[in-house]
């Protein structure tokens, strides 16, 4: 992977991005595009905020985004995914695994398929397409970017298989720097309060949350898609290595 300092730095370098279509993948993706980078958003359902963020991108640059619908958890999707991303730009320089579901499961009621849906979202997922990507990766000397969560040191209350599923990702990621190198550096980022969960969330609960903070603010996408371009470069000897982007609320 080649460190530039210009503003273009990322120029010809291909990103994959899983849930890249909306919220944090969505600016992570338009972030590491002003950079230079082509794009492929992967989706699941978010077939017109994909389409919508493609023309986006093309827009400013023709021929650098591309999209592609799978839902990971077939066992085919990693392969398919990849195969894709090299026949649209012909290789590949980063994986971002962004996707993720996120719910509550409350000891008592976990059912299985919720266990299936959140570890395979959360955990299964990323580490088979880091298999799959990695031939590419090594070709490029590139970067895994693992989008993590503060609640993988620190559960959250109703969501013990969540929290799990974010824990074991987050040794999945040192566990693929060292699989992986020196050929390919594999990160994290542990995002703490960027963006509320969809749907309706009490006020109250909110400043509760800022309130721990170090900062006593919350953050923003773009602090978390700044974080991604940092790793990509700007940090050729970080690997292993996970970042809180949360005000200090981990602290």
């Amino acid at each position: 992977m080649v460190v530039m300092n210009d503003n273009f730095a990322l120029r010809d370098q291909v990103v994959l991005i899983t849930g890249g279509a909306r919220r944090v993948g969505a600016e992570i993706a338009r972030t590491l595009h002003a950079s230079g980078a082509n794009i492929l958003i992967h989706y699941r359902s978010s077939a017109s905020a994909a389409i919508a963020l493609a023309d986006e991108l093309n827009g400013i640059r023709a021929h650098s985004a591309a999209i592609f619908a799978a839902h990971l958890l077939n066992a085919d999707a990693p392969d398919k995914l990849i195969a894709a991303t090299l026949l649209e730009f012909g290789r590949l320089d980063m994986l971002i695994n962004n996707a993720s579901s996120f719910y509550a499961t409350p000891i008592g009621q976990i059912t299985l398929p919720q266990w299936d849906d959140l570890i395979g979202s959360n955990l299964k997922a990323p580490l088979f397409l880091a298999q799959a990507a990695a031939p590419s990766l090594r070709a490029q000397r590139g970067l895994i970017i693992n989008m993590i969560d503060i609640h993988a040191l620190r559960p959250l209350k109703a969501h013990p298989v969540y929290s799990a599923a974010k824990a074991g990702l987050a040794m999945l990621t040192r566990s693929l720097a060292r699989e992986l190198g020196p050929e390919i550096r594999v990160n994290g980022i542990a995002p703490g309060p960027v963006l509320w969960p969809e749907g309706e969330m009490d006020e109250e609960l909110k400043s509760e949350i800022i309130g721990k903070t170090a900062l006593k603010r919350h953050g923003t996408p773009q602090d978390v898609a700044r974080t991604a371009l940092f790793l990509a470069k700007d940090a050729p000897y970080i690997t292993g290595q996970i970042i809180a982007v949360d005000g200090g609320r981990s602290i």
